[in-house]
């Protein structure tokens, strides 16, 4: 008698999922929306997380892409990832009421390029071309920016090498992806200063650290997150870095049972921008296949809460941190 196929086991990355800047942000749209009622426009995506934008413009959230698109005296939300302050001023200037739902890590980075600008740096920033928060942090510094991806772009980089210079980097870039980078500046500039290693963004660096650690012990991996979320892509990358089969998938619709063929642990995380919600999708859609357990890794525990704008604070928390709750 054939002994029954033991079941799929299924590891939890931890940490996985939403950070606290993703939290905050949705909070503020979600209050905003409680104090004054929809709709609240909406300035970019407020995270990248196609769930998350959709159960907010179920709520009254309108999301637009220029502030030209917002009617006279609407509420208006900034993204998480920051805009320019040439956004900040047209929305003054048009006496827009404004809550800033940018990060307070990446208003730190502003922050740090400013004062290098200020002693008279030269500033790099260390990013990814086009992305909003790249975009958003090259808009804040009151001067140029140069924007380098790689250890090529340092080399290229039209500057004398005993020059003042200083770098700042996007905040969803970990200390492993930025590493080869800053040491090509090291190498070339011999009077450079940068933030200290412990200023980089936390979600991001534990993300990463979280899915090495998965690697190890499983056959294949399973990236709950969107498409155009940074960090999301970098931890499937880090994944097939590493020789593990890893997939990147919005849902459990997206789940191809191909890739399951002579698996028996399926590792899961999930990027920054995507709720604990989608990873209970995707669990669902392997125990339709068959079997499974499930368990969680060990791994840093966050308890990392950001304040949010004063004047939401007269009501009681809501729902973001319902797209949590398995």
């Amino acid at each position: 008698m054939l002994s029954p196929t033991p079941p799929m086991k299924i590891l939890l990355a931890q940490p996985r999922g939403f950070c606290a800047g993703v939290v905050r942000a949705i909070e503020i749209v979600e209050r905003a929306l409680e104090k004054y009622g929809p709709p609240v426009y909406v300035r970019h995506e407020i995270v990248h997380n196609k769930y998350v934008v959709e159960s907010l413009k179920a709520k009254g959230a309108v999301f637009v892409e220029d502030l030209h698109e917002v009617p006279a005296n609407a509420i208006t939300v900034f993204s998480a990832h920051g805009v320019a302050r040439s956004v900040e001023e047209e929305a003054a200037a048009r006496g827009l009421p404004v809550l800033n739902a940018t990060c307070p890590l990446v208003t730190k980075v502003h922050n740090q390029g400013k004062r290098y600008v200020a002693r008279g740096r030269k500033l790099v920033l260390i990013g990814h071309e086009g992305h909003p928060e790249v975009v958003g942090t090259m808009g804040q510094i009151p001067g140029p920016v140069l924007l380098v991806q790689s250890v090529e772009d340092v080399a290229a980089l039209d500057l004398p090498d005993d020059g003042p210079m200083a770098y700042i980097t996007q905040t969803t870039l970990s200390v492993d992806d930025t590493r080869d980078i800053i040491a090509a500046l090291e190498a070339r500039f011999t009077d450079l200063e940068g933030p200290d290693t412990r200023d980089i963004c936390y979600a991001t660096q534990n993300r990463q650290s979280s899915v090495r650690d998965l690697s190890k012990l499983v056959d294949v991996i399973l990236v709950v997150g969107a498409t155009n979320s940074s960090n999301s892509n970098r931890l499937r990358e880090i994944g097939s870095e590493v020789g593990v089969p890893s997939y990147l998938i919005a849902d459990g619709s997206e789940l191809d049972p191909r890739w399951l063929q002579g698996v028996r642990t399926v590792g899961i995380t999930a990027g920054a921008s995507a709720p604990e919600v989608l990873v209970d999708d995707v669990i669902d859609a392997l125990r339709r296949i068959g079997p499974v357990t499930v368990s969680v890794l060990p791994g840093r525990e966050e308890n990392i809460e950001f304040r949010l704008p004063a004047e939401l604070t007269s009501r009681p928390a809501s729902v973001a941190h319902a797209m949590q709750e398995r």
